[in-house]
């Protein structure tokens, strides 16, 4: 295993850890981020792209992006529909050690995501690929100032099209 993935599982176990033992803690059935999150209205796809530094490929459709203000960290969406190479192409873009790769994620994700922008959550998606990363592990100068953790899902939709959910924190 390499060094940054094992830097990586380390801050990701750690960081589960905090948030279970925060809401563990807590008398009511409602976690501060439920209760405190909102969509900001005032944020969209282009927003988003901006502070996730991606590129929306030239010609991409049903371009939509979103913001939920959290009181720990914001969470940024934006999804895409492009053509395999170019969705390829932002996943590689993301600068992961790893390939895009089958994800075995399938899981119910809390809350609400991508179903905000009218759509699947990524998560739950048959026969996605997914590539995370974390820039400032890679020493991504564009994004490791700002994005602490930056994934993509890729959905093929047939005849060389693919859909692409970014998520990023």
């Amino acid at each position: 295993m390499s060094y940054w993935r094992t830097v990586l599982l380390m801050t990701v176990a750690a960081m589960s850890l905090l948030t279970s033992c925060s809401i563990a803690g807590s008398d009511d059935s409602q976690s501060d981020v439920e209760r405190y999150s909102h969509w900001d209205k005032d944020m969209g796809p282009a927003e988003v792209a901006g502070f996730m530094k991606v590129k929306v490929p030239v010609g991409a459709t049903e371009v939509k992006g979103a913001v939920r203000v959290n009181p720990r960290e914001d969470t940024y969406l934006l999804s895409f529909i492009t053509d395999e190479e170019n969705a390829a192409e932002v996943a590689a873009d993301l600068r992961s050690e790893e390939p895009l790769l089958p994800s075995d994620h399938n899981v119910a994700p809390k809350g609400e995501n991508f179903r905000h922008l009218g759509l699947d959550e990524s998560e739950n998606l048959k026969g996605v690929r997914w590539v995370g990363v974390c820039p400032p592990c890679v020493e991504d100068e564009r994004r490791k100032a700002q994005v602490s953790w930056i994934e993509a899902y890729v959905q093929s939709q047939g005849q060389g099209k693919a859909r692409v959910y970014l998520k990023a924190f």
